[in-house]
C-alpha cells in the first residue's frame, strides 16, 4: 500500500490535492496506518487513474463523483479513449513534420520567399492545423480570405476603441459592434458551432493569435460581455430577474466550459451517432451539468428559456448547440 506522499508523486499531485479528494468523498484511502496515515491500495490507485482521465476530458470534480457513483464506467472504455486522444496528438505532431520537412526543401533550392516569411507562414498554418482539417480550412474564411481578415480587422479596431474609452457593455454603440460580431462570426463559420468553439479554443491557447488578429484577453471578455448584454434583453422577455441573474454568474465563472463541450459533443457524435457509448454518457452528464447550473432545474423556467431559444432571432445566432446535438445528449442521457 502507497503512503499519501507516494501516491502523490507517482501521480503527479499534490498531498493537498488528494486531501481535497478525500475530503469531498471522491477517493478516500481504504485503510490507515496505527499513526494515522493515509494508506491507497491498487483499487484506489485505479479510482485515482479514473478520476484524472476524467478531469482530462474536462469533467467538474462534482460531475466525475456523480458518475463514478452511478455509472458502470470501466478503465477500460477510459484508456481506450485516452489513447485515442494520444493518437490524434500524434497524427498532428506528424503532419506538423510534413511541412517543416517540405520548408527545408523549398529553402535548399533556393525558394524565393525569405526565411522569416516562411517562418511566419509555417506558424500560422501549424497553429490552424491543429485544430482544423484541410477541408475545413478550405471553407473558413477567416483562414484564406483576405478581404474577411480586413474587415475583421476593423471591427476588432472598432471595438478596441469603445474599450479604451470605457463604453459599457450595454451601450448601444457597443451592442451595435456586438451585432455585427455575432452575425459575422455565423457567415464566416457557416453556422457551424464546432468551428465556433474549436475558433474559442485556438484564442484561448494560442497567444501568437491573439497578436495576430488583436483579439486581446480584454477585447474578448468585453466582446462577451457585449454579447451577453445583448442575449439579456432577449431573455429578459421570458425570464425573471433573479433567473437572468444565474445566468449571468454562470457564464462568468462556467462560460468557458462550453466550447470544449461542443466541440467534444461534435466529434463524439461522429463516432458514435447512436449515442450509445461511454463517452456519450460522459458528456451528456457534462451538458446537463452545465445547463442546469446555468438554467437551474425547475421545469417552468427551462420551459420559459427553451421559449425564449426558439422564439428569439438573436438567441439563435452563434446559439452553440445544435437541435441534432441536443437530441443526441437526450438520447445518451436515455440510455444511461
Amino acid at each position: 500500500m502507497l503512503k499519501i506522499g507516494q501516491l502523490a508523486r507517482h501521480a503527479g499531485l499534490t498531498v493537498r490535492t488528494l486531501h481535497h479528494y478525500d475530503s469531498i468523498g471522491l477517493l478516500s484511502p481504504s485503510a490507515r496506518s496505527d499513526t494515522g496515515y493515509r494508506l491507497y491500495n491498487r483499487d484506489d490507485v485505479t479510482r485515482l487513474h479514473r478520476i484524472q482521465a476524467l478531469r482530462s476530458f474536462g469533467m467538474s470534480l462534482a460531475d466525475i463523483g456523480t458518475l463514478l457513483a452511478g455509472s458502470g464506467i470501466s478503465s477500460l472504455s477510459i484508456i481506450a479513449r485516452q489513447l485515442a486522444a494520444l493518437e490524434r496528438q500524434i497524427s498532428e505532431a506528424a503532419r506538423m513534420r510534413e511541412q517543416l520537412l517540405r520548408m527545408q526543401r523549398q529553402l535548399a533550392t533556393g525558394a524565393t520567399p525569405d526565411l522569416a516569411s516562411w517562418l511566419t507562414t509555417l506558424e500560422h498554418m501549424t497553429m490552424y492545423e491543429k485544430y482544423f482539417t484541410q477541408d475545413e480550412l478550405a471553407n473558413l474564411a477567416l483562414y484564406h480570405d483576405d478581404k474577411i481578415k480586413a474587415e475583421w480587422r476593423t471591427l476588432v479596431e472598432e471595438v478596441a476603441q469603445l474599450l479604451a474609452a470605457g463604453t459599457p457593455p450595454d451601450h448601444p454603440a457597443a451592442k451595435a459592434l456586438g451585432e455585427r460580431w455575432l452575425h459575422m462570426l455565423d457567415r464566416d463559420t457557416s453556422g457551424d458551432p464546432s468551428v465556433m468553439a474549436r475558433l474559442n479554443i485556438m484564442h484561448e491557447n494560442e497567444p501568437e493569435l491573439q497578436q495576430s488578429t488583436g483579439i486581446t484577453p480584454a477585447i474578448r471578455d468585453y466582446i462577451v460581455g457585449v454579447i451577453g448584454a445583448i442575449k439579456s434583453a432577449a431573455y429578459a422577455r421570458y425570464l425573471l430577474p433573479e433567473e437572468l441573474e444565474r445566468m449571468r454568474r454562470h457564464q462568468m465563472c462556467r462560460g468557458m466550459e462550453w466550447p470544449p463541450l461542443i466541440e467534444s459533443v461534435s466529434r463524439q457524435m461522429e463516432r458514435d451517432p447512436d449515442a450509445s457509448s461511454v463517452e456519450a454518457k460522459v458528456l451528456a452528464g457534462q451538458w446537463m451539468a452545465l445547463f442546469h447550473d446555468m438554467v437551474g432545474d425547475k421545469p417552468d423556467v427551462i420551459a420559459r428559456f427553451r421559449t425564449a431559444v426558439e422564439t428569439e432571432p438573436v438567441l439563435q445566432v452563434g446559439r452553440g448547440m445544435r437541435d441534432d446535438m441536443l437530441v443526441w445528449l437526450r438520447t445518451a442521457l436515455h440510455r444511461a
